[in-house]
């Protein structure tokens, strides 16, 4: 009988396990039930996948998306494991084939929608079968207070109600205590074991910026730190989508856009073209969201706040999957901060809802104003201790403070003396003593704090009013179109019992990173040759297959046959991502390039 340590050798190519991979494996084996917290990239399909191959009957994976199915499908039948899907991409006659194989035992996975599971048709069909278990992925989509609520998620209880002898597991990256409450009572999960990794990504650069010109900004990113590289790009709006993409192109970036209004097939092509094609960069809403699997996206880049951490770790996660040095890079200004208040507050969820968006907001705005290291607030936030990881902007190039308590007494002077029914742009030109057409038109040339800022610029007072906002001192009137008004703390502010301390923003860049490639030593070129010739080499197999390159084999896969640059099969079985069915369908052609090269 094979073990979880042989199947991951032969089947997977891999060495060992990694984490807590190995208890997971082993409990689920054993039957149980269990909730499974680990960073994007840590490897939690193998928690259900090798699960699955060792026990009796098919595993049923629970999966949100159509893409994320299909390339699963098409990475296990690239190892030898009999997968299947089912969902609205197939005919009727190829989904009823698939069904038939599953009632006849032929599957060793099947992936399928939440809302087609839950039907009366697809009960049935699942007590014919013999399941090995559920596997719940992406199961944060169960909390309507995470970041991406599916309301067909919540009908999942189904599954230990009519199938109580069958171990379950649910699991997801991103998910707060609050978040992980809301997944064991939904899913009834109360009996299982909890499994919660490190949330760390060691291998990603957090950097945040303060917003002067975000597409220049961006621009700067990409051609000295990643150019040819493949990334991410997130804008709020599909507008913004649209023209970032086409600014980007004119710049000479091979980029693409992507967003839920574009028609159908165009929105496809583009997701199939960047999971296929190197160096594409997407710019995208957050409709192009989970399942993104591409292992080599060297960095994911915010040009709009997110709304709040769970979002922005579970986005920034989809890059550097590989373990490859990636960044995470974001623009961020007072618009930002003054958007997101008002489309929690205009929205028409109920009181409770509003006052969970507002403190996740919160802690995402602490996590951008950060005077310590960057990481240690971020896992802070999921329940984790850690030291400064000497890899953020913060750490880096460490950010000046200073106090900025008569400052923020003057800004909030200026918004009780104008009554609290302006934005950031008009109580800085009183603050600065702007006589504009609207300050006089108000009277606010004759008010007393006209001018008491005229000694800081228009970008400083920005990074105030920024900062007060994080603090909550300020908040945002959503009734008078974006209005700042005080809060009930900010009386201790201007009556001078709180000090006020403030980030200077510096305009200093973190050193550049030497090398995103996942070579160990970059700088040999005879490597570095190589690995480009086997890039090629396996660019060339994928179109003839039809399948993204990564599916095949990753990059540090690559890297490691350039380093190791093995002579024989035997040799090369050994390098870790091959196993036994990738050696005997490519062996041969990768001891050919390597030859060759030599």
């Amino acid at each position: 009988m094979p073990t979880a340590l042989s199947l991951l050798n032969s089947v997977f190519g891999y060495p060992a396990f990694r984490g807590r991979q190995a208890e997971v494996v082993d409990h689920v084996v054993d039957g149980g039930d269990a909730l499974v917290l680990m960073p994007t990239g840590g490897g939690k399909s193998l928690c259900y996948q090798i699960p699955a191959l060792l026990r009796p009957g098919t595993g049923v994976v629970v999966s949100p998306l159509i893409a994320l199915m299909h390339d699963q499908v098409m990475a296990l039948r690239q190892v030898g494991v009999r997968a299947a899907y089912l969902n609205s991409a197939l005919s009727a006659s190829a989904a009823s084939e698939v069904e038939q194989a599953f009632v006849r035992g032929e599957w060793d996975l099947l992936y399928v929608a939440p809302e087609r599971l839950v039907t009366a048709r697809f009960m049935a069909l699942l007590e014919r079968a013999e399941l090995a278990l559920f596997a719940i992925d992406e199961a944060h989509c169960v909390s309507q207070w995470g970041h991406d609520f599916r309301p067909e998620y919540i009908a999942l209880s189904v599954l230990h109600q009519r199938f109580p002898q069958v171990p379950r597991i649910a699991l997801t990256a991103t998910a707060d205590a609050q978040t992980r409450a809301e997944i064991i009572a939904r899913l009834q999960l109360e009996d299982a074991q909890q499994f919660v990794s490190s949330f760390d990504r060691p291998n990603i650069r957090y950097q945040i910026v303060e917003k002067n010109d975000p597409r220049q900004q961006l621009l700067a990113f990409i051609q000295e730190e990643h150019p040819q590289d493949a990334g991410i790009v997130y804008c709020l709006s599909r507008r913004k989508v649209e023209e970032t993409a086409a600014w980007l192109q004119k710049q000479g970036i091979t980029a693409i856009a992507y967003h839920a209004g574009m028609d159908v097939a165009v929105r496809q092509q583009h997701q199939d073209r960047f999971l296929r094609d190197e160096g594409i960069v997407m710019v995208a809403t957050i409709a192009f969201g989970m399942g993104i699997d591409k292992p080599d996206v060297r960095f994911v880049a915010h040009l709009d706040m997110p709304k709040s951490i769970e979002g922005y770790y579970q986005e920034t996660g989809r890059a550097g999957r590989d373990g490859a040095p990636a960044d995470a890079w974001m623009a961020y200004g007072l618009n930002d901060v003054v958007q997101q208040r008002r489309m929690i507050e205009s929205g028409e969820a109920d009181p409770q809802f509003k006052r969970v968006a507002q403190t996740k907001l919160e802690a995402l705005l602490a996590l951008c104003e950060a005077t310590r290291c960057r990481r240690v607030r971020l896992l802070d936030y999921f329940g984790e201790a850690a030291e400064s990881c000497g890899n953020c902007d913060v750490c880096q190039t460490p950010p000046a403070t200073w106090d900025g308590t008569q400052a923020a007494q003057k800004a909030l002077s200026t918004i009780y003396r104008t009554g609290g029914r302006f934005g950031a742009g008009h109580l800085i030109d009183v603050l600065r003593g702007q006589p504009t057409e609207k300050v006089r038109q108000w009277g606010h040339h004759q008010l007393s704090v006209f001018g008491v800022g005229n000694d800081m610029d228009d970008k400083a007072w920005r990074a105030v009013l920024r900062q007060l906002m994080a603090h909550g001192y300020v908040s945002v009137n959503h009734d008078a179109f974006g209005a700042l008004v005080l809060t009930a703390t900010s009386r201790a502010v201007l009556k001078g019992e709180t000090q006020v301390w403030m980030r200077k923003e510096l305009g200093t860049k973190p050193p550049k990173r030497l090398s995103s490639r996942p070579l160990a030593a970059p700088q040999n070129a005879e490597d570095d040759r190589l690995f480009e010739k086997l890039r090629a080499w396996r660019q060339t197999a994928a179109r003839e297959l039809n399948v993204p390159a990564y599916v095949i084999f990753h990059d540090a896969t690559l890297a490691l046959i350039a380093q190791r640059r093995p002579a024989t099969l035997a040799e090369l079985g050994e390098i870790s991502g091959i196993g036994a069915r990738k050696l005997e369908s490519y062996g041969a052609g990768l001891l050919a390039v390597i030859h060759a090269t030599v």
